[in-house]
């Protein structure tokens, strides 16, 4: 897909925009967890996820190659739609972004923030890509796919900032959307010549991917319905399952409840607030707390943007963080 030149270039683009995030230990995280834990903040960037880098790198090339690009359009639940029209609006190129009915008010308020159009449709991702296409062919705009290999390059660079800090991990957790993060995680290992085990996490309510991971062939489900929007996933992208299942040591599914407990955690023991996917690596590592003793872990914070009401609903109650 890229090579470390081509990673390290990327880098340079997204570093324009984005400093580099923290990696960080948590002494208390750690104790919870009874190993060493390192914790990739990129709920740090400008747009409060990973996303961004995605953004950045794929419209660079695309304003280079395409100079007189009328406007893009996309779809999302809001954090690749935040991405887009961040990068969108440092390029002076329109976008238009597509998300479903009953979507993130916050992610949807923010998207406009940063110049987006906004448009609702349909009743999940799936039906707002498929209109967010068609307006594509209709009104002459150029479609952003939620995988491409730009998008992986850019997000890669997270993992490059993460991997040159800390080389000596043993396991790193990361949540699947799409699928660009968790690729470019694997691209990035592979390049530096890292031997730490990458583990996808999924929802149990949205786990498309971990289907299709135990059946070796894409496995699609009818609903996708997590709190945890940022994982809710129908169809697999079959580029990214292919990475995937090379790359992976496997795919861990976790409830909501779990991915609650997980984001409590985080608030009490690092005072990082999570939105559900960017804890989602969290919760599978305590789901897996046995096995990961005298084990040096990883965990990426990806995303903090997380609906104050949601929050208060499905996180804020007095049910104490998991042990």
């Amino acid at each position: 897909m890229f090579d470390l030149t081509e990673l390290e270039r990327a880098h340079a683009i997204v570093g324009q925009a984005v400093p580099a995030t923290p990696a960080r230990g948590w002494p208390l995280l750690s104790e919870r967890l009874g190993t060493e834990v390192v914790v990739k903040h990129e709920n740090h960037t400008p747009i409060g996820a990973f996303k961004v880098r995605g953004g950045l790198v794929y419209l660079d090339r695309l304003k280079r190659e395409r100079s007189d690009i009328p406007g893009i359009i996309s779809a999302t639940r809001g954090n690749h739609g935040q991405s887009l029209a961040f990068a969108a609006g440092r390029h002076g190129v329109p976008a238009v972004i597509y998300v479903p009915r009953g979507n993130s008010v916050e992610k949807n308020r923010a998207m406009k923030a940063f110049g987006a159009e906004l448009v609702e449709h349909g009743e999940d991702f799936q039906a707002a890509r498929e209109e967010a296409e068609r307006r594509a062919q209709f009104a002459g705009l150029h479609m952003v796919p939620s995988f491409h290999p730009d998008l992986v390059l850019g997000v890669a660079t997270y993992a490059l900032e993460l991997f040159r800090s800390a080389p000596d991990l043993d396991v790193f957790y990361v949540p699947i959307g799409q699928g660009s993060g968790i690729c470019g995680c694997i691209m990035a290992r592979d390049l530096l010549g890292l031997t730490t085990e990458i583990v996808g996490v999924q929802s149990t309510e949205a786990p498309s991917y971990a289907l299709s991971f135990a059946a070796g062939k894409i496995v699609t489900t009818e609903t996708s319905n997590t709190r945890a929007d940022g994982m809710a996933t129908r169809i697999p992208d079959p580029d990214a399952f292919a990475l995937i299942r090379k790359g992976a040591a496997r795919i861990v599914q976790v409830t909501d409840d779990e991915v609650a407990a997980a984001i409590r955690a985080y608030w009490t023991d690092t005072h990082n607030l999570a939105e559900g996917a960017g804890a989602a690596a969290l919760a599978a590592a305590l789901q897996e707390k046995t096995k990961l003793r005298g084990k040096r872990v990883g965990l990426v914070l990806s995303g903090g943007n997380i609906d104050f009401d949601l929050f208060r609903r499905w996180v804020g109650t007095d049910t104490p963080a998991m042990a």
